[in-house]
């Protein structure tokens, strides 16, 4: 289970340090595509196959805009020898990663924010959001 929050800088070319927590549950080889709230989803291989699977089983009436959104701009990656991971430019740009970026868990998958983003939507929580949430797992 992917859990934690980790902050990282991405380097002028791009590439930014998987946290060592994440890459052992995310595998040698993972997927990166656009998320909601402007972040991006780090998906491990069983994940994004079983995210495909059930994006593909649906009626492409309903289908087609999750397929363009989540599949248009994937890219699989491989990190290096030092954790790293080249973050393709068109899906930087969609969630305004420059330089601080965060990586969170979140359960099945990671996301990566905009640190500035990250700390943006994290204001605008507060205990009665959460709470009406919650009503939901029935807690």
């Amino acid at each position: 289970m992917l859990i934690g929050e980790f902050q990282h800088n991405i380097d002028a070319k791009g590439r930014v340090i998987v946290p060592a927590r994440f890459r052992e549950d995310l595998g040698e080889t993972f997927y990166v595509a656009k998320g909601l709230d402007r972040c991006l989803f780090v998906f491990p291989p069983a994940e994004w196959a079983r995210l495909q699977a059930r994006i593909c089983a649906m009626p492409i009436s309903k289908a087609r805009k999750l397929q363009r959104f989540f599949f248009s701009g994937a890219a699989e990656l491989v990190p290096d020898r030092q954790g790293r991971v080249l973050i393709p430019q068109p899906l930087r740009e969609y969630a305004g990663l420059v330089k601080d970026v965060t990586f969170i868990g979140a359960g099945g998958r990671a996301e990566l924010w905009s640190t500035e983003r990250w700390t943006a939507f994290n204001a605008d929580l507060n205990e009665e959001s959460i709470a009406e949430a919650m009503d939901e797992l029935e807690l």
